[in-house]
């Protein structure tokens, strides 16, 4: 296995990490302590800016500059959110930092309130993170005994306060406004935009919403310096190392700390430890989380043209483009929360899109009519093609619901539905023409559902 720097990780294996004790032993809150003391609110930022971190939630945007959006003229405070709901199939990264070492992610927190001039962050996590949210709370019990947080930390008047909020479990929640709707005690759905939560989030106050692995990285931006960070990556403009998770058919699954630019070839036979199985080949991998467009190891990066972004891979797997969030989106997928599951020939791709979709269905909100219907048709055409009850009629069907959810609904969820849907009938069209005819083997059924983590 490669020898990867451990930075956001390198807690990771001690005996009672999550404790305040073990956690100051090994450097926690020094890097809080040098924000607070010896650093402007300014400079911090620009320490994040300077590391090129692209959010780790998923949508990639560089926090450096989703910091800057906040209005400078405010006469209120601004709120600091993390979105620790982390609901995406396949994605378990975030809770290792909450359960693993929660005095990182409290003292990314009082930087980045630092940072951007909040005095209060609320930490949104899912309710079925129990363990999360028991570490969590005592971090920040421990870190106010101690002084780090409350009316002067580090001898500083910047008063903070940090709330662990528990959310009801709604996929939906993970998009930002949807999750300041929840935490203001409204319904779970996403807002109209603009305004957007940077002018006004949480209770109508300027907000920063981030993500726990990114706001759990700014301790080490600071520590390292922004650019001393950043070069840690194989990527230009999108720096340092990530939480690389992998799942499905491999051998060693688990979530793993590696340079931004890590491969997906390295990904599933380095550290993911190759396939399961010797005899079942890799077949098809989700490469960020559900939402996400499949690839294939067979397909061949097409860039003969110098000034194409992927031109330095061209001809080559698309398992072997290095993954960051630019080139995943211009391979036709995305990086996403960057947690592959890893597929490999007895799954049925048909019996796969079914399964994602019945988890889509089931959580969209229902604000809007082309989700809250497509959803449902989607997973109703499939229901009746893996029965042996579809038509071949059913594919083009498919792909023209699919067609109408993209870019017609408030927030992304449709179209992370969409886009995961056509990449099955792109990909695997042949195995949809053959359920069409005949219905999905049962034999393939179980198999499908080990490698989705799903129920049939």
């Amino acid at each position: 296995m490669a020898d990867f720097p451990k930075i956001i990780t390198s807690r990771y294996g001690l005996p009672q990490s999550h404790t305040l004790k073990v956690a100051e032993q090994h450097g926690a809150y020094s890097a809080a302590r040098m924000a607070f003391t010896t650093m402007k609110p300014e400079q911090i930022a620009v320490e994040v800016k300077d590391a090129n971190i692209r959010g780790r939630g998923g949508a990639g945007f560089p926090a450096g500059v989703k910091w800057g959006f906040l209005p400078k003229d405010s006469k209120v405070a601004p709120y600091l959110v993390i979105n620790a709901d982390e609901g995406e199939p396949g994605t378990f990264k975030d809770r290792t930092l909450m359960e693993l070492d929660p005095h990182r992610l409290v003292e990314g927190c009082l930087i980045a309130m630092r940072a951007v001039g909040a005095h209060v962050c609320y930490i949104y996590v899912r309710c079925e993170l129990v363990t999360s949210i028991q570490r969590l709370e005592a971090a920040i019990e421990e870190a106010s005994e101690r002084g780090y947080v409350g009316k002067q930390p580090f001898g500083v008047d910047h008063a903070t306060q940090i709330y662990v909020h528990m959310g009801a479990g709604a996929y939906i929640c993970g998009e930002e406004t949807a999750l300041l709707n929840s935490l203001e005690g409204m319904r779970g759905e996403p807002r109209l935009k603009p305004p957007f939560p940077a002018v006004k989030g949480a209770f109508g106050a300027p907000t920063v919403v981030n993500n726990v692995e990114t706001i759990a990285s700014v301790p080490d931006i600071i520590r390292m310096g922004g650019k001393a960070w950043s070069d840690q990556s194989r990527l230009p403009r999108d720096g340092g190392t990530r939480l690389y998770g992998v799942s499905g058919h491999v051998k060693t699954p688990g979530v793993y700390e590696a340079p931004v630019g890590l491969t997906l070839r390295e990904l599933i036979y380095d550290l993911g430890g190759g396939m399961l199985h010797a005899d079942r080949p890799l077949k098809a991998v989700i490469p960020g989380g559900s939402s996400t467009p499949v690839l294939r190891p067979g397909d061949l990066v097409n860039a003969p043209d110098p000034a194409h972004p992927l031109h330095a891979w061209h001809g080559k797997s698309h398992i072997d483009v290095p993954m960051g969030v630019d080139t995943f989106r211009a391979l036709g997928t995305m990086l996403g929360t960057c947690c592959a599951i890893v597929m490999d020939d007895s799954v049925n791709m048909v019996e796969a899109a079914r399964n994602l979709m019945h988890f889509y269905s089931h959580e969209s909100c229902g604000q809007c009519t082309p989700c809250r219907e497509g959803t449902g048709w989607l997973h109703d055409v499939l229901e009746n093609l893996c029965e042996g009850k579809g038509k071949l009629q059913d594919i083009d069907l498919l792909v023209d619901i699919a067609n109408n959810m993209m870019g017609n609904t408030i927030c992304a969820f449709a179209d992370g539905t969409a886009m995961p849907m056509l990449g099955f009938l792109q990909k695997f069209r042949d195995e949809f023409v053959v359920v069409a005819k005949s219905g999905v083997p049962p034999h393939s059924l179980g198999a499908t559902v080990r490698a989705l983590g799903g129920v049939s």
